[in-house]
């Protein structure tokens, strides 16, 4: 397999997992890392063992194939499309883009440069959820018809020591943790067709709760409370609640209900976890979990061992050119999720359905073998 030069842009909290987690995977050979902050930069470079550099040398750089995108969801589209035109493959963080025009147009300027475009969320590629695609296409559960999914929380402010972003424009749970939840979505249960939504902010202002801003008040400028109703291609009807307003809950992250039974699947920000079933006659029980090679633990998390193998994403991209075929993560995906989370804003403002203007095939799934192939040791 061909080796991959990658260069990051953007040295921040996120970076760490794509320069600890790359090296698990055939092909990408992490090299160099740039930051509007040099020290940054500097200081994740010399700790990872990678070269920094300015955002000009690394687009520049003749050894650097494909840049990770991990600046600000602000600056992505602008960022994204530096790398394309500087020749080089892209992959984003989540969410890629923030409006569909802006989606539109890296995709033709993709096409122009004869590029790939990627985008995170690739946490649907984990074990769990990938086996719970297996179950649905396999019938398990019999024709999807309807379900539900929840993010809710107090808010970031609570634990972000700089939560401001996080409430304005661009921001906000459907934008922030949508991803997640509607990418795994899609990939189980196919495009959306058209969407409803009711919005509004719990609250004018967040006041931080850690670090040296405590007791500081931030402004709210975007909706922090969706709920909203989501029509699938398929006929699937899912209730869709996005929330920074809650103290508690007792939703499931994602619960599906079919025509033969029901699935219960773990958080969708995570590649693992438990999964259960219920039959036809309602009795829920265990699912044996699939051994899985991006379902393993690997981390431990304040005394919780998860899975987490960011970066899959963006090895299943650089394999594919190579294969010629079609990439998971893609941005005909990415872009469909954001044209369905822009539609909700575009619902809670108005109190209209809003249909759908793009759609995307559902991504090939990943098995356990699929999976041991893009691994340096799949064990």
């Amino acid at each position: 397999m061909t080796t991959h030069g990658v260069g990051i842009i953007g040295a921040g909290n996120i970076s760490t997992s794509y320069l600890e987690l790359a090296p698990l995977f055939k092909g990408l050979d992490v090299r160099a890392i740039s930051d509007l902050k040099p020290e940054i930069a500097e200081a994740q470079a010399k700790k990872h063992g990678v070269r920094a550099c300015t955002t000009d040398e690394l687009l520049a750089a003749d050894d650097i194939d494909v840049i990770i995108n991990l600046t600000i969801p602000d600056a992505h589209f602008d960022v994204t499309s530096a790398i394309l035109k500087a020749g080089k493959h892209a992959y984003s963080e989540k969410p890629y883009v923030l409006t569909l025009a802006q989606g539109e147009a890296l995709r033709a300027l993709a096409a122009e440069k004869g590029l790939r475009v990627g985008s995170a969320p690739d946490t649907f590629l984990g074990g769990t959820h990938q086996q719970a695609r297996a179950m649905i296409d396999q019938g398990a559960i019999g024709t999807v018809t309807s379900g539900t999914a929840h993010i809710m929380s107090r808010g970031m402010e609570h634990w972000h020591p700089n939560p401001d972003f996080f409430f304005q424009p661009g921001g906000g749970p459907v934008l922030d943790m949508g991803p997640y939840y509607i990418t795994n979505l899609v990939q189980l249960l196919g495009p959306v067709k058209r969407v409803a939504a009711l919005a509004s902010m719990g609250s004018a202002t967040r006041t931080i709760g850690t670090g040296p801003r405590r007791g500081e008040t931030v402004p709210v400028d975007t909706p922090t409370n969706i709920h909203a109703l989501l029509e699938f291609a398929s006929g699937a009807t899912i209730n869709f609640s996005a929330s920074w307003d809650v103290k508690a809950h007792h939703h499931r992250e994602m619960e599906l209900y079919g025509s033969d039974g029901c699935l219960f699947l773990p958080d969708p920000n995570f590649f693992g976890g438990g999964l259960e079933m219920a039959d036809a006659d309602g009795k829920v029980t265990a699912v044996d979990v699939w051994d899985h090679p991006l379902g393993r633990a690997n981390q431990d998390h304040g005394g919780t061992a998860q899975a987490n193998y960011r970066a899959i994403g963006l090895a299943d991209m650089m394999a594919a050119i190579a294969e010629d075929r079609p990439h998971r993560c893609s941005l005909e995906l990415a872009t469909h999720v954001v044209d369905v989370m822009t539609s909700l804003l575009r619902s809670g403002e108005t109190g209209s359905f809003v249909d759908l203007s793009t759609t995307c095939e559902r991504p090939a799934p990943l098995d356990p073998g699929a999976a041991g192939a893009l691994m340096r040791n799949a064990g």
